[in-house]
């Protein structure tokens, strides 16, 4: 089963990166082969939302961490091997035969017999059975390569020349006759490969493992959260249950809250593919989805408003509540493409029916400080702010979450700081002269 979520999510949240910027996938991406990107992609694309499948992913690669295994495979085996295995659906996808030389067929032969023979002696490992987790991908790999059409391949010695009537047969026997169960045989390597990168990305940045909880609970429990992409980054507490599902959250601008909104988020979503988060500790109930409103763009090709597309984002989210799904979701300011009166109107709407989904976590971000006073009537509703700390005529912010709401508004102390009025002034009287 399949976390539900969608674009819009992945963009905010940046799990791929653009250009020059990085993502989370990319801080996430140490594996050695090109299968193994591949599969990774794949797990960032499509989260879990089954906690058996959550807790066995999670206990994988924890295990691999702490036994601190390194990936066994070299590149240039992968790289040769790949080439060799490929060469024929890439030549009938451009029209051709085989572009493979003899020399590259003997390669091709040598690099797979000697995959395989190292996969063997991997499986065997102490350490290797000791990932109990592991085991039922471990008992596939072994079926595989027990078959007993493989079983000359074990006969070879390692690294030694091959005759070229043994190439040849060797050759039918990988790429024709068993070829689909070599493929298997990769695509488990390619799966070990993410598991023991991602395994040394925990180790390196000291991430931890999250423990998946039943679906339907409505429970988030994360200890010193923080952004992974950031340099020195601020961690928080959260904490989110039926009696307390929604965070109304509030602070000026650059107090942190669009950075502490994809911290979170990024967390509960890394967490629901087994992987490790960068926090101190985190516990949840396993969702159905996850829904952020972050980087919400106009739809200019539909004609809509800023404001239209926030009215579209909302019901879309109420539609998938409608059908009783247990949802994360989160907005940053919250109807700011319309006039305060009706943003205040609706954030206050809005955020009360969604307080009344006790099996969904809501966090809204928003400036309008007033809605408070009514959802402070909601039991359900829980408020924190990213504080501001004046020194002198320079705002300085904590980043550290803390109970309560803020009015803090310090744009016109910018704008002044800035110097933006002074040079329209002179600008102007410049112009005059």
């Amino acid at each position: 089963m399949n976390l539900y979520t969608d674009e819009q999510t992945i963009e905010d949240i940046r799990i791929f990166g653009k250009r020059e910027q990085g993502g989370i996938y990319d801080l996430y991406n140490q594996t050695h082969t090109r299968g193994g990107q591949v599969v990774l992609e794949q797990m960032f694309r499509t989260p879990l939302s089954d906690m058996k499948m959550i807790n066995t992913r999670s206990s994988i690669i924890k295990h691999f961490a702490e036994k601190n295994i390194p990936f066994p495979f070299g590149a240039a085996i992968f790289d040769m091997a790949e080439k060799y295995l490929v060469a024929d659906d890439q030549g009938k996808q451009a029209g051709s035969q085989s572009v493979l030389s003899e020399k590259d067929v003997a390669n091709g032969v040598m690099s797979v017999i000697e995959l395989m023979q190292l996969v063997s002696a991997f499986v065997e490992r102490t350490e290797v059975l000791a990932n109990e987790a592991w085991q039922p991908e471990r008992i596939k790999i072994i079926e595989l390569l027990t078959d007993a059409a493989f079983e000359p391949v074990f006969r070879e010695k390692a690294k030694s020349r091959i005759a070229f009537g043994a190439v040849t047969a060797y050759d039918l026997l990988f790429r024709v006759r068993e070829k689909a169960k070599i493929e298997k045989l990769l695509t488990f390597i390619y799966n070990l490969d993410v598991y023991l990168s991602v395994a040394r990305v925990a180790r390196e940045r000291k991430y931890v493992f999250a423990k998946a909880l039943e679906k339907g609970q409505a429970i988030l429990k994360v200890k010193g959260v923080y952004h992974p992409g950031l340099t020195n980054p601020v961690a928080n507490d959260v904490s989110l249950h039926p009696e307390k599902n929604l965070i109304f959250l509030t602070g000026a601008n650059m107090a942190g809250k669009s950075t502490f909104l994809r911290s979170l988020s990024t967390a509960l979503y890394v967490a629901h593919m087994g992987f490790p988060v960068a926090a101190a500790a985190i516990e949840f109930s396993v969702m159905d989805g996850i829904y952020t409103t972050v980087n919400l763009p106009d739809n200019l090709g539909i004609g809509a408003s800023h404001f239209y597309a926030e009215v579209l984002r909302v019901k879309k989210v109420a539609s998938e509540l409608a059908m009783g799904k247990s949802l994360f979701i989160v907005f940053d300011e919250l109807f700011r493409g319309t006039n305060v009166k009706d943003a205040h109107e609706a954030t206050v709407a809005v955020s009360l029916a969604f307080a009344g989904r006790k099996n969904s976590l809501f966090v809204i971000s928003s400036h309008i400080v007033e809605a408070g006073e009514q959802l402070s009537k909601h039991p359900s509703v829980g408020f924190q702010y990213l504080p501001t700390r004046m020194k002198g005529i320079t705002p300085e912010y904590t980043y550290k979450l803390e109970t309560g709401i803020t009015a803090d508004r310090h744009g016109m102390i910018i704008i002044r700081n800035e110097g933006i009025l002074e040079t329209l002034e002179h600008g102007r009287k410049r112009a005059v002269q």
